[in-house]
């Protein structure tokens, strides 16, 4: 789960982390009061979404007056932000956050993600700052430092000293760097987070180490223990469709294509949409129903897939053990009879009382196109799929 920048820095300003004043705004004219109430000569006005590069794509913007805040706001309030991250759809902008402007004498670029080959939270900072770090590792990666974080001990302090005069920090800074860095790494570890990145952390002219802006995103699986944290979830800033299958229990992530996938089991998920790009298809989902799919769930997963405007055909493909493959075919003829579909349904059932399964989709009377490997129902969804566009396009000619 994703955090606005002015959330992150209200977590990460619990942990010991300077970021500067600010104020959260829903309205052009709350944000020019904002900017009245925080006081100061200059402030900075940036778009809340959860994608990196805003700057470039018109999100942030720095202002002198309230009148220029003001300007600002009403172009970015109900606008799509469109940036690199975000795809040409973009985020939608509902609230800005209002920051008082600083003098930046240098930029410094610090992350803490989970390294999974060393099983260790890994810091990784830059003397380079104010750009994506995928930037950084192209055009500069010299100036990368890397650091593990043994999880007996902790981050401990020599390691945050060895950090700092790495990127050439001031001797006279280097203890407010060993508290943003481990004030970070509490952060980091207490709440369950995936990732902390302040891209840039910056040293002001009068010598103070501030986090300009903050990212941070969080293990969904660890939320129980966080109630303080699920309850900054903002599903504006999501794909509706994947916010909705949260809801329902189901993981689900959105694609471009036009052949909806319900399977169970992560790896036979993403083996189902390789085969049908092999098959000359194009998935539109990835869809794990997980290991107890009643009819019902099942059902939930069809009406999920469905609801893609995008979707032209369904290939649902279950590997039985501890689902019953009598189950899912109860789900998918539930589905079928109470909604009507228009787009070709193949159905690939395996394992566990499939012969069961199977003599309930025959028996069901409904136009279900059945396949036994993997590869045959990859083909025949494609293939249904194609046999349908043309049928289309025919009878549009026809009419």
């Amino acid at each position: 789960m994703d955090i606005h920048e002015y959330q992150a820095k209200e977590v990460l300003a619990s942990f010991g982390v300077v970021s500067p004043d600010g104020a959260l705004a829903y309205s052009p004219e709350q944000a020019a009061y904002r900017s009245r109430e925080l006081g100061g000569e200059r402030w900075v006005v940036k778009a809340q979404v959860h994608a990196g590069g805003r700057g470039k794509a018109g999100g942030v913007h720095v202002c002198d007056s309230d009148t220029a805040i003001y300007d600002a706001c009403e172009k970015l309030f109900g606008a799509k932000l469109v940036t690199h991250q975000t795809g040409p759809e973009g985020m939608g902008v509902y609230r800005v956050y209002v920051e008082k402007a600083v003098a930046i004498a240098r930029e410094i670029y610090l992350g803490f993600v989970l390294d999974r080959t060393s099983q260790r939270v890994m810091i990784v900072a830059s003397s380079e700052g104010g750009m994506e770090i995928e930037e950084i590792s192209a055009e500069k990666p010299e100036s990368i430092v890397r650091a593990t974080v043994e999880p007996a001990v902790g981050l401990r302090e020599f390691q945050c000293r060895q950090i700092a005069f790495k990127l050439g920090v001031d001797a006279g800074l280097v203890q407010q760097m060993v508290r943003t860095l481990q004030g970070c790494y509490r952060a980091f570890t207490e709440l369950d987070a995936t990732m902390v990145e302040i891209n840039p952390l910056v040293i002001t002219a009068d010598d103070q180490v501030v986090a300009l802006d903050a990212k941070m995103t969080f293990d969904d699986n660890a939320l129980f223990r966080h109630p303080q944290i699920s309850e900054l979830r903002d599903k504006s800033q999501e794909d509706p469709r994947e916010s909705r299958a949260a809801d329902r229990g189901l993981n689900y992530v959105g694609l471009d294509g036009n052949i909806g996938c319900i399977v169970n089991g992560a790896g036979l998920a993403m083996a189902t949409m390789d085969t049908i790009k092999l098959a000359g298809g194009e998935p539109a989902n990835f869809l794990d129903i997980g290991g107890g799919a009643t009819p019902d769930r099942v059902a939930k997963a069809f009406r999920l897939v469905l609801s893609d405007k995008k979707v032209q055909a369904i290939l649902v493909n279950i590997f039985a053990g501890i689902n019953r493959c009598d189950w899912v075919a109860e789900g998918v003829v539930q589905v079928l009879r109470e909604i009507e579909v228009d787009m070709p349904v193949v159905v690939r059932l395996a394992g566990t009382n499939v012969e069961q399964g199977q003599k309930i989709l025959a028996a069901s009377g409904l136009p279900i196109i059945r396949a036994t490997t993997l590869n045959q129902a990859a083909e025949r969804v494609v293939q249904a799929w194609q046999n349908d566009q043309a049928q289309g396009v025919n009878m549009r000619a026809a009419s």
